[in-house]
């Protein structure tokens, strides 16, 4: 039964990782529905989060490894302006990091330990149902290069609503991006380039807790792990044509049916 349940958590992290819709907001509501304390695990959230984490890391390789070459290539004066432009754009996600890192050291334990019911969850998704419908028909004009400062501090300071359980990080962060005037294409790879670091983060933050884990468990977690590796790769396939087609009211939609659930069965 670990094995099952631990794979259909892989399959909804991998599901829900990349799409607008939290993939912690929907994995606390399985928790909640099922009432099952196998569910009551930072570290499977850790590990399956990492999954996801080196599945987007595989769709982003090329990017990262240009940008990789841009810093370090600026500091050489013979190449400086050839790499101008990747070296500005890793700036820019360095100061939209800021914002929510320091948010999430300060606030996050609070937030978890507090904010933790079901009716606020349905509020949240609520929230994220409105921004994805306010974005609707916005394209943007706006290339990666044209990111300005401006820009990455509010892009970063809507990231720090994230923090909240509940709040989608790449629908914020995307909504953030088109708000900016940025192309869907362009704001769809910035909101993942932001993924990294602060993913990251918050696995360092946690990964301290896999010294509880119970060793009966590392195999299942070891299967949710690579269902939401294999699952967050063709999700995020599926995200990239919906926000090129400019469809990301279809999740609007959903997060409203999602909340209206939640306060009814929650009622």
């Amino acid at each position: 039964m670990n094995y099952i349940k631990y794979l259909i958590l892989g399959i909804i992290q991998g599901i829900t990782e990349p799409l607008p819709i939290s993939s912690s907001g929907h994995i606390f509501l399985f928790k909640k529905i099922f009432q099952t304390e196998l569910f009551n695990s930072f570290n499977f959230e850790i590990i399956s989060n990492f999954g996801s984490f080196l599945a987007i890391l595989f769709i982003f390789r090329k990017d990262i490894i240009s940008l990789i070459k841009d810093f370090f290539g600026y500091f050489k004066k013979s190449t400086r302006s050839k790499h101008k432009d990747g070296f500005m754009y890793i700036m820019k996600l360095i100061v939209s990091t800021i914002p929510v890192g320091i948010a999430g050291i300060l606030l996050n334990d609070y937030l978890e330990e507090h904010f933790n019911s079901a009716k606020l969850l349905g509020f949240t998704f609520l929230f994220t149902a409105l921004m994805l419908y306010i974005v609707r028909n916005i394209k943007g004009t706006k290339d990666s290069k044209d990111i300005t400062f401006k820009d990455a501090i509010i892009i970063g300071l809507f990231e720090c609503i994230t923090i909240i359980p509940g709040i989608s990080r790449s629908g914020t962060v995307l909504v953030a991006c088109l708000l900016c005037s940025l192309k869907r294409d362009d704001a769809l790879k910035y909101t993942f380039m932001l993924y990294f670091p602060v993913s990251l983060g918050t696995m360092l933050l946690k990964v301290s807790d896999l010294a509880t884990m119970e060793t009966s468990l590392l195999m299942p977690y070891a299967l949710g792990m690579v269902a939401a590796l294999i699952v967050t790769y063709f999700s995020y396939k599926w995200l990239s044509n919906i926000v090129k087609n400019g469809k990301l009211w279809h999740f609007s939609i959903y997060c409203l049916c999602l909340a209206l659930f939640i306060f009814i069965y929650f009622r």
